[in-house]
């Protein structure tokens, strides 16, 4: 049975909110700063001593966490933007003090928290890498052994002599993360810095960290992104207000995150002087929060028609199309001899339903048409708005679902006979 390489106990971080120093504006004022500055520093300690969990001047970013990480666990982080991940990552990476519990650690810790940590900006990337690799407390052979497989896979070969502060933010993601994934740590921390990186890096990122979790290393794993999470990750902590909300299989955690999210409409107003009828208003509401749709839910299009004088034979329809290629995959309609509205005077809502939308991942918008009299009157078309992702979170595959495989799926029933 695996041995637990991460283990933390009541583990709290709390911070002070509205401390604001006062300059002095004179050089004699803050030569009394200075001096104060002891004295100013015993008394706000002792006071901080004396705060409750209720005084509003006090913040918790986490509030008694505990959990075990074993050896070769990949283990998912996850929870709304404040929910206290990243300050969780920065304790178990020793860049920020707990202020009560503790943490046991077993093993080499190689962390990736933000754009270019650990770095020095006046030396190289080649530099950089050195640095890097002694503080984990690899040997110059080591690195040296490690070096040409660092350069590639970070892309950024042409640049590796120039000092990293000339780098831009995706350049420093791209060698930050090639640096702590290869010099063999124990430990991998990795926060949600690869939403910086393009989707091919992101993508190589991934593979990277699945090969270092087949090695038996253990790696946690902070991200917005609950695809990769569900993929890479045996198990999760959702995090709600700096406190564990849940505990255990990624699948689970996914949906106790998803569940605590609020879903928002992707709407779109429209301005149509030049007619007197037509679409004024979309809303599609996707199953997920972020503009994302999971594979297989409902999906809920509404469209407001506005009519200063009654209708005359009106007809609706849309297609869900391809961003980028904007290839129509899937087209409904209302049309008047099908399904009559009627001379309808005024403002009214029509919705539109898809009980099981099963459009293969990949990013989507919509284009709206309106006319009266069969394209005769009142010609309305209304392009690439409410753009959304479909996403296979949480739809069991035993193959990977790579991009470009189809734009449907079908329900479809195989037997042997």
């Amino acid at each position: 049975m695996s041995k637990p390489v991460i283990r933390v106990e009541g583990l709290s971080k709390r911070y002070r909110l509205g401390l604001k120093e006062k300059q002095a504006k004179t050089l004699a004022g803050q030569i009394g700063n200075v001096l104060k500055a002891p004295l100013d520093n015993l008394k706000r300690l002792r006071d901080m001593s004396r705060f409750s969990i209720e005084d509003e001047s006090v913040f918790w970013a986490l509030k008694d966490i505990n959990f075990e990480v074993k050896e070769g666990e990949v283990l998912g982080i996850i929870g709304k933007n404040g929910a206290g991940k990243s300050t969780l990552l920065k304790i178990l990476s020793q860049i920020t003090e707990p202020t009560s519990g503790k943490i046991e650690i077993r093993g080499r810790v190689a962390s990736l928290l933000e754009v270019g940590t650990g770095f020095h900006p006046e030396l190289s990337g080649r530099e950089n890498i050195y640095m890097n690799g002694t503080i984990l407390g690899m040997t110059r052979r080591e690195i040296d052994s490690k070096l040409d497989e660092i350069i590639d896979f970070s892309g950024v070969e042409k640049f590796i002599d120039t000092p990293v502060k000339f780098y831009s933010s995706g350049m420093k993601v791209r060698l930050g993360f090639s640096v702590a994934a290869h010099l063999e740590p124990e430990i991998l921390i990795i926060d949600e810095v690869l939403a910086v990186g393009d989707y091919e890096f992101q993508k190589k990122c991934l593979g990277k960290m699945e090969d270092v979790a087949g090695q038996g290393r253990t790696v946690l794993f902070v991200s917005h992104n609950m695809e990769a999470v569900s993929s890479l990750c045996g198990e999760a902590i959702n995090l709600v207000n700096g406190r564990i909300d849940f505990q255990g299989k990624v699948r689970e955690a996914v949906n106790r995150y998803l569940g605590n999210s609020s879903v928002e409409k992707i709407s779109h107003v429209h301005v149509n002087p030049e007619f007197e009828n037509g679409i004024t208003e979309i809303n599609v509401l996707t199953s997920m929060p972020g503009q994302i749709h999971r594979f297989g839910d409902p999906l809920e299009v509404s469209v407001k028609i506005s009519a200063k004088v009654p209708l005359d034979q009106a007809n609706i329809a849309f297609q869900i199309k391809e961003r980028g290629s904007g290839k129509s995959v899937i087209y409904t309609w209302l049309h008047d001899k099908e399904n009559p509205l009627g001379k309808l005077e005024g403002q009214h809502w029509l919705k539109c339903i898809f009980p099981k939308l099963r459009l293969y991942k990949g990013d989507y918008d919509f284009t709206f048409h309106f006319s009266e009299r069969s394209g005769q009157k009142n010609p309305q078309k209304i392009d690439n708005v409410c753009p959304f992702e479909v996403s296979m979170i949480g739809i069991p595959h035993q193959f990977e679902w790579t991009d470009n495989n189809c734009n449907y799926i079908d329900d479809f029933e195989w037997k042997v006979i």
